[in-house]
């Protein structure tokens, strides 16, 4: 009887490829290290560290809006990098900006204080679970609820513009207390968000949006915490604004019908 050392057909062993990509992953990486910054920053609990805290929440954000646009360019998509990604966004977009906003003006309400800066990180993973449970299934020029970015945008711009107008976190704790609250809220609403996904870095553009860019590039850099709060502001509204506007259109074809 002769001996083979062939394994039987269908039980080759194939290598598996258990490397992962770096470019993408390498911005994933500068984005946490934010958020981790962001947080020791904010323990500190000194005026020029909450500066430094908000600064590095929307350094955070930069890096989150590079990698995934990185890894599209260069094909590079891969379902650990999805994975990697919404667990980094919890730490700077959840974790970080609500110990942040607690140190700053939360933590003179005491256990209600540290009970809002928790309902925001919890808002923050409800979000990021409802949104990779969905990927596929909705339209994707939209966000259904407020991104966390956004939220966390909007939060560490309210730090940064209060610190910067030398304004102590403790004698507006109601103001963060609200603007905490309902970013978390609407982060779990069912409001729909503007994605801009559906715009084309690689298609050509107008000249005017070429001058747009400019314009909203020296309106930041002539005062960043300020116009960066405005920004956010405006596109936190923009959700219930346009739940409004559509429920009046309706309301009006409805009407329209019934005179008919």
């Amino acid at each position: 009887m002769v001996m083979s050392d062939k394994k039987p057909h269908g039980s080759e062993e194939h290598p598996r490829n258990k490397g992962i990509y770096l470019l993408p992953n390498l911005f994933t990486t500068l984005g946490l290290f934010a958020g981790f910054y962001a947080i020791v920053a904010g323990m500190r609990g000194l005026d020029g560290d909450f500066e430094k805290a908000a600064i590095a929440i929307f350094i955070a954000m930069v890096m989150d809006g590079l990698d995934g646009r990185v890894a599209r360019l260069t094909n590079t998509q891969s379902a650990f990098g999805a994975e990697y990604d919404s667990l980094a966004d919890v730490v700077s977009f959840g974790i970080a900006p609500s110990l942040v906003v607690y140190s700053w003006g939360l933590s003179s309400l005491g256990k209600p204080g540290w009970l809002v800066a928790f309902f925001f990180a919890a808002a923050t993973a409800l979000r990021l679970a409802r949104f990779n449970s969905r990927i596929g299934s909705e339209d994707k020029r939209f966000f259904q609820g407020l991104p966390c970015p956004s939220a966390a945008g909007l939060v560490a711009g309210m730090v940064w513009v209060a610190n910067d107008y030398g304004m102590p976190g403790h004698r507006l704790w109601i103001l963060a207390a609200i603007v905490t609250l309902i970013t978390g809220a609407l982060m779990v609403s069912n409001f729909r968000y503007y994605s801009f996904k559906d715009i084309d870095l690689k298609a050509h553009v107008p000249f005017v949006a070429v001058l747009a860019v400019l314009i909203v590039l020296v309106c930041v850099s002539i005062d960043p915490p300020f116009v960066l709060l405005v920004g956010f502001s405006l596109y936190v509204l923009s959700g219930p604004v346009l739940a409004i506007r559509r429920r009046i259109m309706l309301w009006r074809k409805s009407k329209k019908r019934s005179d008919i």
